[in-house]
């Protein structure tokens, strides 16, 4: 089983469907996705990686492998840790770039560059889920945003050449607790993987600079289920030092999060009325039914029952 791939250059011609169908597709039933043809430049993503890979050789590894991490591996003890080296940056609504001492200017700048186009890329797939979803195209941006606009962040990660992968996770199994997750990740090392239907599913290096994303808790609940937040992890490797790239685009902390209201069933109505409704309306489709029940059920004067 692999994961699903969306080519986006298809979203502006005769495939459009046919894309949009695999998209919604990859949302229900996988919550991973690779994206081919993003648009990013992909010199940019190049030089983001390379400075990346850069600041890790100079300022983290040696200090990685001295850590109590490194220690607990030798002596077996790491059910509660992770194999791994990594920093957090903040983008939006504020940025802390400037409070790592130790960041090459080249590092700043690429990222920053880079940042200002991923979140471009995240509001477009954001607007194909609405539509998918049959929202309005800046239901989750709006939703998202907050006073001062959604939260956007990425992990910096290096998962460190391991001699003992089998003590250890990389990164242990989770899900994402925010909203659209795109990653840039090695193009050399594996170790991401994803859970589908009780077996673990491998993601490969990505090659051509793709982008593999996936969905957060966030965009289940906005969803009301119907785009999953997927179980993941990576593994700890032997034989080379994996690179993860992780740009969160989430709700600001002030955003409220609820199921859209459009894809919610009505609820807490008496059967009874719903029979009343239904003799008149058996030989018709159920979808306008449903519609007039959510808006008695949402009236401020509606009776609960």
């Amino acid at each position: 089983m692999e994961v699903p791939v969306i080519d986006f250059s298809q979203l502006n011609g005769e495939n459009r469907s046919k894309t949009m169908a695999l998209l919604h597709d990859a949302c229900e039933k996988y919550g991973f996705f690779k994206i081919e043809n993003h648009g990013v430049d992909k010199e940019l993503m190049e030089k983001v990686k390379h400075f990346v890979d850069s600041h890790y050789e100079q300022n983290l590894k040696e200090t990685f492998y001295d850590s109590e991490v490194a220690k607990r591996l030798e002596n077996g003890h790491t059910r509660d840790v992770d194999w791994e080296s990594s920093f957090f940056i903040s983008h939006r609504p504020k940025s802390n770039l400037n409070e790592f001492p130790n960041l090459s200017e080249d590092l700043r700048k690429a990222m920053d560059d880079y940042i200002d186009q991923l979140i471009m890329l995240a509001e477009k797939i954001s607007e194909l889920m609405c539509e998918n979803l049959g929202l309005d195209k800046d239901h989750i941006k709006r939703v998202f945003s907050g006073e001062k606009g959604p939260s956007v962040g990425t992990k910096v990660a290096k998962y460190p050449q391991c001699p003992h992968p089998e003590r250890v996770r990389g990164l242990r199994e989770h899900t994402d607790a925010g909203g659209i997750i795109l990653l840039l990740q090695d193009d050399q090392v594996p170790g991401l993987e994803f859970l589908k239907e009780g077996n673990w599913i491998q993601i490969p290096p990505s090659k051509n600079n793709a982008i593999f994303v996936n969905t957060g808790d966030q965009v289940e609940v906005l969803s009301n289920g119907r785009y999953k937040s997927a179980l993941h992890r990576v593994m700890a490797e032997k034989n080379g030092s994996r690179l993860s790239i992780a740009t969160f685009y989430n709700p600001a902390t002030d955003a409220i999060i609820s199921p859209a209201p459009k894809l919610l069933y009505p609820n807490h109505f008496s059967f009874g009325d719903y029979l009343k409704l239904y003799a008149t309306t058996k030989f018709l489709d159920k979808e306008p039914r449903f519609e007039s029940l959510k808006k008695r059920t949402n009236s401020p004067c509606s009776l609960l029952v």
